[in-house]
């Protein structure tokens, strides 16, 4: 190793053994191709213990990673010269620059400061995409360009995503899990969300997952696998089942965003009838609950405006889907998912598991209560729980995946 170099290493062990190091970069690639850019490292003090961020500069991307003394010199010696050719070390007094040709020939260059600088140990906190484009599985889903940029036309789809990411995130990370968390995706259709919740849980939480995307269309089940496969992605697979078929062994979380009409009743009853810790749903086209309302007769005032009728049926069929989820010892929420201007099939029930004793007399008579009033003879969540005996020919509407 040229003594220069060595000098240089001696100079940054110095200012970290005497901390007098304010930060450090690293530039100019060997390679003009690499992805890695530079670097910039500074010290930080977390849970009381001095470590050294290492900020990673890629062209599409940045990554954060914590070392202690020993490893931050250790990589060091390993990125100069070999990876990069200058580096320069700002100490409270003084810049040390080292310069390496391409030849190999190293130079050392020495400016003290005019006044001393501070050492900043507080932890910058990187702004870090819950969801990140440039991952190759957006480009392979149809998102995104080749260099990780969103196409124009999925600027909604990816907003509604994320939004997504942001939703599940709040709800998940404060749960305690052991082991693997194993979760479905009923009805994940082409797969956005479902990559997402992986990226999420993996890179973002550090979670051990084991996520299933249940798909009926064997098409999609085909190429999300194949896709899945390409990028290497742990704890993650498709399998060809409809929603009521789907009946794992383990299950802890269960997601269903856009299952059309019952279908979203279809996976609310695996998720009860499994004890999961979370269910969460993005239900849409409730055609059952308003057929029978319109049948009824009871509400004439509002079946005489189509738009009014279809609002109330979607409040009714999720009001009772949120009162069983209570009754089977669910603490329920519901909330918008994302602007109407980018989907009107904006409301997210989520369920969580409570350790909290229901009162089952009093939610059965709500219920009861709502099916009165406008004239509604069965939800199908009450027979698909046995909560009323099954009745044929009641359900007439077919159950399908909306996306």
């Amino acid at each position: 190793m040229p003594e220069n170099i060595e000098k240089f290493l001696s100079r940054v062990s110095d200012a970290v053994e005497q901390s007098t190091l304010v930060k450090m970069t690293l530039s100019k690639p060997v390679q003009k191709h690499d992805e890695l850019r530079n670097i910039y490292v500074k010290p930080v003090l977390i849970k009381e213990k001095r470590l050294f961020a290492f900020t990673y500069h890629y062209e599409r991307r940045d990554e954060v990673k914590n070392y202690d003394a020993n490893q931050m010199l250790g990589m060091l010696k390993e990125m100069v010269p070999d990876r990069f050719l200058n580096a320069v070390l700002f100490t409270v007094d003084e810049d040390i620059t080292l310069l390496v040709s391409s030849k190999g020939k190293a130079t050392i260059q020495t400016k003290k400061v005019q006044e001393n600088r501070e050492q900043n140990l507080e932890h910058d906190k990187q702004k870090v995409r819950l969801i990140n484009p440039a991952n190759p599985w957006w480009y392979q889903l149809g998102l995104t360009t080749r260099e990780g940029k969103i196409t124009a036309d999925m600027q909604h789809k990816f907003k509604q995503i994320y939004k997504y990411a942001e939703i599940v995130e709040s709800l998940i990370k404060p749960m305690k899990f052991e082991g693997t968390v194993h979760i479905a995706d009923m009805g994940a259709g082409k797969g956005y969300l479902t990559f997402a919740l992986h990226e999420l849980l993996t890179q973002r939480l550090g979670l051990d997952v084991d996520i299933k995307g249940v798909e009926i269309r064997p098409d999609l089940v085909l190429k999300i696998n194949e896709i899945i496969k390409a990028d290497g992605l742990k704890g993650l697979a498709f399998v060809e089942s409809s929603i009521e078929a789907y009946h794992p062994e383990k299950l802890d979380v269960l997601i269903a965003l856009h299952a059309c009409n019952t279908a979203t009743d279809d996976a609310i009853a695996s998720g009860i009838k499994a004890g999961v810790e979370l269910i969460v749903c993005a239900p849409c086209c409730h055609k059952q609950i308003r057929q029978e309302m319109e049948r009824s007769g009871k509400v004439d005032a509002i079946t005489r405006y189509g738009i009014f009728l279809e609002r109330q049926a979607v409040m009714i069929t999720d009001t009772i889907r949120a009162l069983i989820l209570e009754y089977f010892g669910y603490k329920t929420q519901v909330m918008e998912f994302i602007e109407m201007e980018h989907t009107p099939k904006n409301v997210l029930l989520v369920g969580r598991k409570s350790a909290r004793e229901p009162n089952k007399t009093e939610i059965l008579q709500q219920i009861a209560d709502l099916k009165r009033q406008y004239g509604i003879e069965t939800h199908y969540l009450e027979t698909a729980l046995g909560l009323i005996p099954w009745k044929r020919n009641i359900f007439s509407v077919k159950q399908t995946l909306c996306q």
